[in-house]
């Protein structure tokens, strides 16, 4: 096995998604970035403030989405960098176990934001469903009673990289919804919405938007990572590393 291992390394040789060290997708110095205690992130997203006094959804990531982080992240989504799935599930279900403890003994719905259907085809399906997934995982683990399920769609659009706060709002202005068939899934839940990135919040706000004209109240959103921001610093997390042991 292992010369088949390191045979078939010299046939397709890899190289870890973040810093490029050579034969491991996911080098344990990058892996360490993602494993910190969840940490709240909300007041780097201008869209995620509401006029109805309400304040900003409450978000927790695990890193900053710049340097060997967003390089494998962007690998993982637009290069075909699927191994990554894995250690990013795992680095989420982690995290997810330390989240505040205030989500009560009420079953939560853990739901993904959708992706078109282009994207779903360009990367082989809706790579945040493996993230809501874990996230299930770690607060199962942490006794809160969880499911996931993907009620949200997302009918029409492009992808939101490279769009600013106000495009990314007109470009999924009325594209994310809760179809009826999915309705009763949501209808009274608390929900927490899962991402890949948190930027400007858009996409979770026209999430949290889309569940809550179904009836569901939504108590917050989990990433993978968030975007500091030209105006804001990327910054340590509080908190120790997170370990398997």
């Amino acid at each position: 096995m292992t010369f088949a291992r390191e045979l078939l390394g010299l046939l397709l040789p890899v190289e870890c998604a973040g810093c490029g060290a050579d034969d491991v997708a996911w080098c344990p110095t990058c892996a360490r970035r993602l494993a910190r205690r969840p940490w709240r992130c909300e007041d780097r997203a201008p869209r995620l403030d509401r006029m109805d006094g309400h304040g900003p959804l409450p978000v927790w990531t695990l890193a900053d989405c710049t340097g060997d982080v967003r390089r494998a992240i962007i690998a993982w989504k637009d290069r075909g960098r699927l191994d990554l799935t894995r250690p990013f599930a795992q680095a989420v279900a982690l995290a997810a176990v330390a989240l505040p403890p205030d989500l009560g003994p009420v079953p939560v719905l853990v739901v993904p934001a959708p992706s078109t259907a282009a994207a779903r085809r360009r990367r082989g399906g809706n790579l945040v469903d493996a993230l809501a997934g874990a996230v299930v995982e770690g607060l199962v683990r942490a006794g809160h009673p969880a499911s996931s399920a993907p009620v949200l769609v997302r009918s029409r659009g492009h992808d939101q990289v490279g769009l600013g706060a106000r495009a990314r709002t007109r470009n999924l202005a009325g594209h994310v919804r809760v179809p009826d068939r999915r309705a009763d899934q949501v209808e009274g839940r608390l929900v927490l919405v899962v991402d890949d990135v948190l930027t400007t919040g858009a996409t979770v706000a026209v999430c949290r938007s889309a569940l809550e004209s179904r009836g569901a109240r939504v108590v917050g959103a989990m990433t993978l990572a968030s975007t500091p921001g030209p105006a804001r610093p990327a910054r340590l997390p509080p908190g120790r590393n997170l370990s398997t042991g």
